[in-house]
């Protein structure tokens, strides 16, 4: 007996070690995944960091209310790639008995959180911070936050994919239903920037000086509803899910490449079809991150990474986007960076002047050659993404890669 449960143990440190093994090959990274996320974090530098927000070409703004415009797609791509990167990170270990991730994920979740929200209050005058009475709460960082801690421990904890499908289809209808059907003020509501539920949950939760401030026609508006608040982030999290299912398929070995091609294709067709037909029912909007704009986005990502997918993976062409590459393989750094100094141009004056760093690069270096118009003001913020992605290449380099 004691040389069966010796051999037994020897055979067991082996498949131990053959497991071990197998996840430390499964965690190398898909270029393809790399390259999506990085050209998201260059498309979100692009539309936050134009010369003036008097002149933005349409496709680089977003859309006023309803609707959509290309600039609506890129935060819900880069939620969409955050669950594809929790298949990537979590799929094999939580193979693992011995792995307890509940604790890592809280932590990497509050460490986005509050980088966020000290992006968003930090000045350069004591005490260094702004008053915590008028501190804006949500934020985009906030949002990835809490999408990746729901998403994750979802993820861990369960292994059905019919059970993450029947949480995308609550999450969506649910929402839906909430958004269209509960009273407001005893009414129906109309959906419109203040008359709909999210946002009156956000100003119950926040109050009106913790939400996003943003201008109207008439000057600042403070308060009336928030693009990332609290209650439109049930359904962010169903674009996170729809990124879950991509990397299950992609993590997939009794799938083809080319078969995974057309299943990311036909998915993406599918997606963006739905969404379209429920956005006559419940509007495409991304501020209120409506379930039709879940499906609709979603849909575009499929697409837009099978093809992707195809071209790098396949057909191994992967040269022409190491620049993506390297942005997207330090994509939460890169991008707060971005946001910190992006905020010190607009607070920062040029010694001896009145003018901000920012307009007097803006107006020096572009306007006084090309004029104040759109041209001028794409070519500012095209300039920021190429000194962006000099920064992720100079990290790439120093194979320095930050994990928040």
């Amino acid at each position: 007996m004691i040389f069966i449960d010796n051999h037994i143990k020897f055979y067991e440190k082996i498949v131990y070690s053959l497991n071990q093994k197998y996840i430390f090959m499964s965690g190398k990274r898909i270029t393809s995944v790399d390259i999506f996320r990085g050209m998201t974090i260059a498309f979100m530098i692009l539309v936050n960091t134009p010369g003036t927000w008097s002149h933005i070409y349409w496709p680089l703004d977003h859309a006023k209310w309803h609707g959509i415009t290309p600039t609506d797609w890129i935060f819900p791509f880069f939620l969409f790639i955050v669950g594809t990167s929790i298949v990537l990170a979590y799929y094999y270990k939580r193979q693992n008995p011995h792995f307890k991730p509940y604790k890592k994920i809280i932590i990497r979740s509050l460490k986005i959180i509050l980088i966020g929200l000290l992006l968003a209050g930090f000045t350069f005058h004591f005490p260094f911070f702004k008053n915590i009475s008028t501190l804006r709460f949500p934020g985009v960082l906030q949002r990835i936050g809490l999408v990746f801690l729901v998403s994750a421990i979802i993820f861990v904890s369960i292994k059905s994919w019919k059970a993450y499908l029947g949480i995308l289809i609550i999450l969506l209808v649910g929402y839906w239903l909430a958004m269209t059907q509960i009273p407001i003020n005893g009414h129906k509501p109309a959906l419109s920037k203040t008359d709909n539920l999210a946002s009156v949950i956000d100003r119950a939760v926040f109050g009106k000086n913790h939400m996003w401030k943003h201008y109207e026609e008439n000057g600042y508006v403070q308060g009336d509803y928030d693009p990332e608040g609290l209650f439109s982030t049930l359904p962010a999290i169903g674009t996170t899910i729809l990124g879950i299912f991509l990397g299950l398929i992609l993590i997939n070995q009794r799938i083809s490449p080319y078969a995974k091609t057309i299943i990311f294709l036909s998915i993406g067709l599918i997606l963006f079809l739905l969404g379209l037909f429920w956005s006559h029912y419940f509007p495409l909007n991304k501020r209120l991150w409506t379930s039709s704009y879940v499906l609709y986005t979603g849909g575009l990502a499929y697409f837009i990474y099978g093809i992707l997918y195809f071209i790098v993976e396949i057909m191994n062409r992967k040269k022409w986007a190491n620049i993506f590459m390297y942005l997207g393989m330090n994509a939460i750094i890169i991008f707060s960076l971005s946001v910190f100094i992006t905020k010190s141009f607009y607070l920062l004056k040029v010694p001896g002047t009145k003018t901000t760093i920012h307009g007097w690069i803006y107006y020096n270096l572009f306007v006084s050659q090309l004029g104040n118009n759109e041209f001028a003001s794409f070519l500012y913020a095209l300039s920021v993404v190429f000194f962006y992605i000099l920064v992720a290449w100079w990290l790439y380099r120093k194979k320095i890669f930050i994990k928040v």
